[in-house]
């Protein structure tokens, strides 16, 4: 494991240069293969044919990111390891709030994020000893001062792409003719799971068609930023109740 990480200013490619030569197969770029995402693969992909690619399947997923894990395959030759949540706490989350929880309250839409997403993605987190995203500080004010490397947990997290704009990711898109998810096309400019994602109106910001009927203006799932003390909360009381019945402990 690296004792010191690079600075700051190091580029984009020195950086998964960097991390490929330390932790070789214990390192993966995470994504939903959104451009940002797409340009790390690509990048990858001309240091050494030798990496690794990890997707979450919500279960909520548009079909056109599930062909996007065939593309990767076609043009990189890297099979995508696909990170599912537990069927057990999924079960029971349903069970007790609906499909739909999270058109009904906020807190229920960092659960359904928590129990699709954050949890799984701890889960394979906890085997690689780094991984990378595509996160920009452009994206979003609570974005905005997110470093390239850190250290989350026992993992490091590399945001390399965290420096550029938009504009720099459709020139390298562009560039090197990386493949483009289909969502694109039809006005997207933010891809999560289908019920959740909408097509951006002109004059919104890129992430405004996330949970658009939320009134918070944090457009986040818990991913990469935790909701404030009060929210998380009582997103740990509602996990615990959801977690209780998955071991048969009934919930007072």
């Amino acid at each position: 494991m690296a004792n010191s990480f690079p600075d700051e200013s190091i580029a984009a490619p020195e950086l998964l240069r960097w991390v490929l030569a330390e932790y070789g197969r214990g390192f993966a770029i995470s994504t939903s293969f959104q451009s940002e995402g797409m340009v790390l693969i690509d990048m990858a992909s001309r240091i050494t044919p030798d990496f690794r690619v990890i997707t979450l399947d919500t279960g909520r997923l548009p079909e056109e990111t599930h062909g996007m894990i065939e593309t990767v395959y076609e043009r990189y030759g890297v099979r995508v390891e696909i990170i599912a949540p537990d069927a057990d706490e999924l079960a029971a989350m349903v069970a007790q709030h609906g499909t739909n929880l999270f058109r009904h309250d906020p807190a229920l839409r960092l659960l359904c994020c928590r129990v699709r997403k954050i949890l799984p993605l701890e889960r394979k987190l906890s085997r690689l000893g780094a991984y990378a995203v595509g996160l920009r500080r452009a994206q979003s004010d609570s974005r905005s001062f997110v470093p390239k490397v850190e250290r989350k947990g026992t993992a490091v997290k590399l945001s390399p792409l965290a420096d550029w704009s938009k504009d720099e990711v459709e020139e390298y898109t562009v560039k090197h003719r990386v493949p483009r998810h289909p969502l694109y096309e039809r006005g997207y400019t933010s891809i999560g799971c289908g019920p959740c994602t909408r097509a951006t109106l002109a004059g919104e910001h890129e992430r405004a068609g996330r949970w658009w009927w939320e009134d918070s203006g944090v457009k986040e799932c818990g991913l990469h930023f935790s909701a404030n003390g009060q929210a998380e909360r009582r997103i740990d009381v509602l996990l615990r109740e959801v977690q209780r019945a998955t071991t048969g402990v009934r919930v007072a």
